[in-house]
């Protein structure tokens, strides 16, 4: 499995946590273990560039999804596409939210992944099913922690 992180963000962010998170969310998602991601961190203005180019929308946000394969069975393997988050914003989103940053961007990782298999939370009741997806991708992972 080939989950490849870059952090040009100039934050600390837990990588080797992020990729083990992953890791174990591509195999409870029962995903071929040779599906690739790629995570990127990025810096709040390399988020807003990149906001307004594929989102047509101003100021940073917290991830953006990049599909690019979708497997048409679970022994498929293929390249599933990149994620980007920006720790700022995650932190930001932390603290709001009480939690840690490095909580937020679990949440972040887990839901951009979802978004590069084709989930969507654009209307309510899919809402609710990508956010508890993505609730318990990340809860398993920490009871492993």
């Amino acid at each position: 499995m080939t989950i490849e992180i870059t952090n040009k963000s100039g934050e600390l962010v837990p990588t080797e946590s992020v990729r083990t998170l992953l890791q174990n969310s591509l195999v409870e998602l029962k995903l071929n273990p040779e599906c690739e991601v790629n995570l990127v961190f990025v810096n709040v203005a390399e988020m807003t560039e990149l906001h307004i180019k594929w989102m047509d929308e101003g100021g940073p946000t917290d991830v953006l999804s990049f599909p690019m394969d979708i497997p048409v069975d679970e022994n498929e393997a293929v390249t599933l596409g990149d994620i980007v988050i920006s720790p700022v914003v995650a932190a930001e989103q932390a603290a709001a939210a009480g939690h840690s940053a490095e909580r937020e961007i679990f949440i972040l990782a887990a839901h951009g992944l979802l978004h590069i298999l084709g989930y969507d939370h654009a209307e309510s009741a899919d809402e609710k099913i990508m956010f508890a997806l993505q609730e318990d991708l990340v809860k398993k992972y920490e009871a492993l922690a």
